[in-house]
């Protein structure tokens, strides 16, 4: 896959939303505001980041994604059809009965999807099993990621990951959370507070990375670092604003699992084509 600019990359990552607002309207459910936020992210994983390969999904030097935020998924699909894994028009079957494309990833149904997530807390322990594995076989070339929502840190399953990929020294894991300060309930810090966040993950011997999850330059930059770290598994805790580039449902808990209507599909298209109105013209 060639390479793509900074500038394309961002460009790429405005198109991913722009396409998860059209998928979550036409389904009529699903989480807006953690999709949205991490466009970037994801962005920056399936254009730059991740070794893998669209036509060959099951190739043995691939990366391994986990996304245990499962609820997140659109994203990821709309980053996977911009890739070339399935046809882009399928984006709109999201959730449909049938579809390939379900409101939580199905690991059967998609080339390409490593795991099936729903339950919150449980991806960053397969992904710790898997780097496990890995780094038993002596595949020093192939990384697992696995990105995480701050609201799922609630679950007590990620500690007893965190416990094991510190233990073992899992160099090759490396974790991305979405610091959103958002979930279903209400505020992070509110509903169960997480802060002191970095020193709890450096706690259990992990190397640690704070940076802004809508800066492309410093997701590859970070990954890049993490990937050079050697006896520690790594976490980058990535800062992002909830509904990222549609105003009213940045920062707004209650977008987390409400899908927009036409009339507000319409006015976040408009949002997001214009930039939030940086770039005049015609944009209904």
């Amino acid at each position: 896959m060639a390479q793509l600019t900074l500038q394309q990359l961002e460009k790429l990552a405005n198109i991913i939303r722009m396409d998860v607002i059209k998928m979550l309207e036409h389904a009529g459910s699903g989480h807006p505001a953690g999709s949205l936020d991490q466009a970037d992210i994801y962005t920056a994983l399936y254009f730059n980041i991740l070794k893998h390969d669209p036509k060959n999904p099951d190739w043995e030097g691939r990366d391994i994604l986990v996304q245990s935020n499962g609820h997140c998924v659109p994203v990821r699909y709309a980053a996977m059809a911009h890739a070339g894994y399935f046809p882009k028009e399928e984006l709109m079957t999201l959730r449909k009965l049938g579809s390939r494309l379900q409101g939580h990833p199905e690991r059967t149904a998609l080339p390409g999807l490593e795991t099936t997530s729903g339950p919150l807390g449980s991806g960053l322990s397969q992904a710790a099993g898997m780097a496990m594995v890995l780094k038993m076989q002596d595949c020093n070339r192939r990384w697992v990621y696995c990105t995480v929502g701050d609201g799922e840190l609630d679950e007590g399953n990620n500690w007893e990951a965190l416990m094991f990929a510190g233990k073992n020294r899992l160099h090759n894991l490396i974790a991305i959370v979405d610091r959103n300060n958002i979930q279903i309930d209400g505020n992070t810090e509110d509903v169960m507070p997480l802060e002191p966040l970095r020193e709890k993950w450096e706690a259990f011997g992990w190397h640690v990375q704070e940076i802004d999850g809508h800066n492309i330059e410093s997701i590859i930059d970070a990954c890049s670092m993490a990937r050079a770290i050697v006896e520690q598994p790594s976490v980058i805790i990535a800062h992002t604003i909830p509904g990222k580039g549609v105003p009213f449902m940045e920062y707004d808990y209650h977008w987390h699992g409400s899908p927009p209507n036409c009339t507000q599909a319409k006015e976040a298209l408009q949002k997001l084509r214009s930039l939030n109105g940086k770039i005049s013209g015609d944009h209904s």
